[in-house]
């Protein structure tokens, strides 16, 4: 199960620099992709919006 970003994501990009893996893509709202995820939580621990989690 790999994380999601929600809706509520400010695209701040803070979550882009903890990934190990380089799973997550910039835009309005940052994406992760699942098939690269593997699911460290690096990112929903620095996300100042808290709107990455587990889907």
């Amino acid at each position: 199960m790999a994380y999601k970003i929600s809706d509520s994501c400010v695209a701040c990009g803070t979550c882009i620099d903890e990934c190990p893996v380089e799973a997550i893509s910039a835009g309005d709202i940052y994406v992760i992709d699942p098939d690269k995820c593997i699911e460290c939580g690096a990112c929903a621990g620095v996300c100042p919006s808290e709107a990455i989690s587990l889907e």
